[in-house]
């Protein structure tokens, strides 16, 4: 079973009982009792004895077999796909002693999604623990508030107070970490912030993405257009995120698991290529989100080749595949194998470049999505229909990931490079697969690709989406029909009186 739809599998057991059962009663009401006498009487009991241990058996096979049935179109009364897949991924045991008020309903569903998520996995040991009829097992935990969730692994125990399973799955998750790695964002050259207001809208149209304050038509723009959304995923994981500025002279920071560099303005100098080169070849982790307009400096696009990528120039565009008319926002739906990208859905990059892999011996690289075979890609934005007339079409790869080991280096490096950093911005980090995108790619660099994981609930802003047809019937009523009633009653009025 799991958040989107009932496992029917489950079910078979259930129903092969029912038809026993009815198999069973049609049996009966065709079977004649032959002989006389005592012989009668026990053939009689003998089938009555056979019906009742039928039975019992039926209810024991039912009772062991228990099966949850969600017809509701919301599938309010079960576990989201995300609390689903994290329980069934546990190898180890984990307790969860879940302290509520029975009189609360979130907190009774809490204990319902619980229980039901304990179904399928015996892993994990749920004890629904009412505070006011036993508060002594409250006092033994320190609990004070309803709805608190204590988690119990080998290594951690955590608290978590919440009344949805997504979050109780977070908690799981953070407590089954045997080390809390370090998520180190590059700054000094203009990168995306971390701490920052995390709303930022954009209005979709045929005015280039830009963030620019001169190109105001298409922003919207508030203080920052940073990674504050990102932050708070990675430590809802059970990361750290901290910030790291390169300098030259200093190598990165030895506790950085990985170093994430998003969106970079300024290039960087000689130097610092080579403290990247450095961090590689120790057998460290390197993401790279950049812009079309970013120019790369020499010595970096060097050491990103000898790791196994090339950073291509230009914006793709893409006519066949794109999100609402932008044909600069490139739409994916296919993906290669690779743990960053499997089993992901729809996820768009807003203005990207094309990034190619650079397999050489002892590397492996991997395309991991590209554009359609329609697209081309651009140079100058301000003729871009020019340019399309005679670029070539043919899909363009936009992320790649390599791993392997650098020359000279002690330990194999892990390097994601993507062709677009606005995907893991604020503005579209919650929608679609962006967000599983961004976050799978961090845990692939840190190793941790085979554990289960999960996107961490975003707060998104209400959106209100209007067709066309609702934007002209909008226009008709409060443009047209709206005032012209008013000037229409005032003419009433005027005539009225003068008559």
């Amino acid at each position: 079973m799991n958040g989107e739809g009932t496992d029917w599998l489950e079910i078979l057991p259930f129903a092969g009982c029912l038809l026993a059962l009815v198999v069973l009663f049609a049996a009966a009401l065709r079977l004649r009792v032959y002989g006389a006498g005592w012989r009668r009487w026990a053939l009689r009991l003998g089938v009555i004895g056979a019906a009742v241990a039928a039975v019992l058996a039926a209810n024991v096979a039912v009772y062991r077999h228990d099966t949850h049935l969600d017809l509701t179109r919301e599938r309010a009364f079960t576990p989201s796909r995300e609390a689903t897949d994290v329980v069934r991924a546990l190898h180890e045991p984990v307790k969860v002693v879940y302290f509520f008020q029975k009189e609360n309903a979130a907190g009774q569903a809490t204990v319902t999604m619980l229980e039901l998520l304990a179904r399928s996995n015996s892993q994990l040991i749920v004890e629904p623990v009412d505070i006011d009829r036993n508060p002594a097992r409250a006092n033994a935990f320190g609990i004070q508030l309803y709805n608190t969730a204590v988690i119990i692994s080998k290594s951690h125990r955590l608290q978590v107070i919440a009344t949805d399973d997504r979050e109780i799955a977070l908690g799981i998750l953070r407590a089954i970490r045997r080390r809390q790695p370090v998520v180190c964002f590059l700054t000094g050259h203009g990168e995306y912030d971390i701490d920052n207001y995390e709303f930022h809208t954009h209005f979709e149209g045929k005015q280039s993405h830009s963030h620019s304050a001169g190109e105001g038509t298409a922003v919207v723009l508030m203080e920052q257009h940073g990674l504050g959304r990102l932050r708070r995923a990675v430590e809802k994981l059970g990361m750290e995120a901290a910030k790291v500025e390169l300098r030259p002279g200093r190598p990165v920071p030895v506790g950085c698991n990985v170093i994430v560099d998003a969106n970079p303005r300024t290039p960087h100098a000689p130097p610092e290529a080579g403290l990247v080169r450095r961090y590689l070849a120790q057998g460290g982790s390197y993401m790279l989100l950049v812009e079309p307009e970013f120019a790369i400096e020499e010595n970096l696009a060097k050491v990103l080749e000898e790791a196994g990528v090339v950073v291509g120039d230009g914006v793709v565009v893409d006519p066949a595949e794109h999100y609402f008319t932008d044909e600069e926002m490139v739409a994916v739906t296919k993906y290669a194998n690779h743990p960053v990208t499997r089993s992901q859905a729809l996820s768009v990059y807003p203005g990207a470049r094309p990034v190619e892999p650079a397999p050489r011996t002892g590397i492996g690289t991997t395309a991991l999505f590209s554009s359609s075979a329609e697209s081309y890609v651009v140079h100058d934005r301000a003729r871009y229909r020019e340019e399309a007339e005679t670029a070539p079409r043919r899909a363009y790869p936009l992320a790649v990931a390599a791993e392997g080991m650098m020359p000279g280096g002690s330990n194999p490096y892990r390097l994601l490079v993507v062709g677009d950093a606005d995907f893991a911005s604020n503005s579209f980090f919650p929608y679609l697969a962006n967000a599983d995108i961004a976050l799978a790619g961090v845990s692939w660099l840190l190793h941790e690709d085979r554990l289960p994981t999960m996107k961490p609930p975003v707060e998104v802003l209400p959106l209100v989406t209007l067709t066309n047809a609702d934007v002209r019937w909008v226009f008709i009523l409060t443009v047209i029909l709206l005032p012209g009633l008013v000037a229409l009653t005032g003419v009433g009025v005027f005539l009225w009186r003068r008559s």
